[in-house]
């Protein structure tokens, strides 16, 4: 048998792996509207944890704001001097399910809700 041909192993270590990355690509999946209030109310110190994984979000939508705009592609939205800081990720998201309560179902992901509230309050000009 020559090297570069599948053995029963090497289909069972492939196997393995695929099914390994399937595994996290599960795990990795948004959090939703209602695991973050969930997340909020179960836990001793929930909200904290809460406002670290909004900040988390917002930031992770920095990031891929800007790496569009390197990218020579228009920017999920721009910050253009204003300030947008962690401790206004909260505020930004509670603003956005108020402003549009009947948008927004509790399985959405917190991403989307986030998204939109930085889109609207960090308009690009045209």
């Amino acid at each position: 048998m020559r090297a570069d041909q599948a053995t029963p192993a090497r289909l069972i270590r492939a196997a393995g792996a695929c099914l390994a990355l399937l595994m996290l690509s599960t795990l990795a999946q948004a959090m939703s509207i209602r695991e973050l209030r969930t997340l909020e109310t179960s836990e001793k110190d929930g909200k904290l944890y809460a406002n670290y994984y909004l900040v988390g979000v917002m930031e992770g939508l920095r990031e891929a704001s800007d790496e569009e705009q390197r990218a020579g592609r228009k920017p999920i939205f721009c910050i253009n001097g204003r300030r947008l800081e962690p401790r206004m990720a909260r505020s930004l998201y509670q603003s956005e399910l108020t402003r549009n309560a009947d948008s927004y179902e509790a399985d959405m992901p917190v991403q989307l809700v986030l998204s939109a509230a930085l889109r609207n309050s960090y308009r690009c000009n045209p």
